[in-house]
């Protein structure tokens, strides 16, 4: 079992008045990780809102049903608990008036969940992300050398822990998850009708990666409206699909300001939307492979050690250009992803001048592991 980054940080919350919220898309492993941090406890409630039975028993709650419910359980965990009517409402119950029960709450799609739960637990909650597995995880269980020497497998097939545990059957698995998991959310809970355009909408935005995008022109390739591709985007990037960054803008009058960018969290369900899994030395696109993997692991890193970050990209109306800036406590650090080794980034001076002691980094497969162990 692949120990993750998150369950020390968890179970080191546990009964502390407070309930636990972990969200993540589906098949990353938020069930399994629940299951490994109540291991060999006995006196565990479990629940599942993906079953009707659940979404029924819990219909109509009050503070003597969940007494006579949970009983004398220690722990309470409800898995999917998204898809349970005013889940926020009714958990606040639980930490309002049995304090002495651990409870925990899983859902696989942020906008929902956050929906049902923030407001009703404000103040009531630790609320976590899981993420399919990252780089420091696999080296954690391996060791960092073979790690490494997975690197091009992982730029095509990804992180998700059902490709990582089948080798040889990750084309098979990454289909499952992209055509059964990937949409189910957000076309349940928005009633989307039209789920082909999703998908051509997914497929243009992983032919896109690492260029900025413009929502105009996605709505003319997948024959949408501007407004509905902004509300598409946001419910992907609710359910932990996608991300975006946008443009760094502070000192110049040539800086983007409106731009974005977008990333996939996984580099194999980006591939499996254009079914393209070949090897790298076959493919035209290594480079924007190569940057969104080390985006989204830093992206990983940073959530999973609580270091709160501003993310963007940088370029100018010149076609100036820096990959990817972090700023935390108002200083910056700008990275530059090269491929090969061999290739020199070409920091721009207009960059510095604009944003002096910014520390620069160039990230390549022969030194990327310093930054993500």
């Amino acid at each position: 079992m692949i120990e993750r980054k998150l369950q020390k940080v968890i179970k080191d919350r546990f009964f502390n008045g407070k309930a636990i919220v972990l969200i993540g898309a589906r098949q990353v492993g938020k069930t399994t990780l629940m299951q490994e941090l109540t291991n060999g406890a006995n006196d565990i409630l479990w629940l599942n809102g993906d079953e009707l039975a659940t979404r029924t028993l819990l219909q109509e709650v009050s503070v003597e049903k969940f007494r006579s419910l949970i009983g004398s359980k220690k722990i309470m965990v409800v898995d999917e608990a998204q898809r349970i009517e005013n889940i926020g409402l009714k958990m606040k119950l639980i930490t309002d008036h049995l304090p002495e029960v651990q409870l925990i709450l899983t859902g696989s799609s942020s906008f929902e969940l956050a929906n049902r739960v923030n407001e009703p637990l404000t103040g009531r909650k630790w609320e976590y992300t899981l993420f399919p597995l990252s780089f420091a995880e696999m080296a954690e269980h391996t060791n960092a050398f073979d790690e490494i020497k997975h690197l091009p497998l992982r730029l095509v097939y990804g992180y998700y822990p059902d490709v990582v545990t089948h080798p040889g059957d990750e084309k098979e698995v990454l289909k499952q998850i992209t055509d059964s998991y990937l949409y189910k959310d957000i076309l349940e809970w928005e009633r989307v009708k039209k789920s082909d355009k999703l998908v051509k909408l997914l497929q243009s935005l992983a032919f896109q990666v690492g260029s900025e995008v413009s929502l105009t022109e996605l709505g003319q390739q997948v024959d949408l409206d501007k407004n509905t591709v902004e509300k598409y985007i946001v419910l992907l990037e609710q359910a932990q699909v996608i991300f975006r960054l946008g443009s760094l803008s502070r000192n110049l009058r040539n800086e983007l300001k409106t731009a974005r960018k977008i990333y996939f969290y996984d580099n194999g369900v980006r591939n499996a939307l254009i079914n393209n899994f070949n090897d790298l030395a076959l493919r035209d696109d290594t480079g924007a492979l190569w940057e969104n993997w080390m985006i989204s692991e830093l992206a990983k890193k940073r959530s999973y050690n609580r270091q709160f970050v501003n993310r963007y990209f940088w370029r100018t109306t010149q076609q100036q250009e820096i990959d990817y800036i972090e700023e935390a406590d108002g200083h910056f650090t700008a990275y530059e992803f090269k491929w090969s080794p061999k290739k020199k980034a070409k920091i721009s001076q207009t960059f510095l001048k604009a944003y002096p002691n910014t520390e620069i980094t160039t990230v390549n497969p022969d030194n990327f592991y310093t930054l993500l162990l």
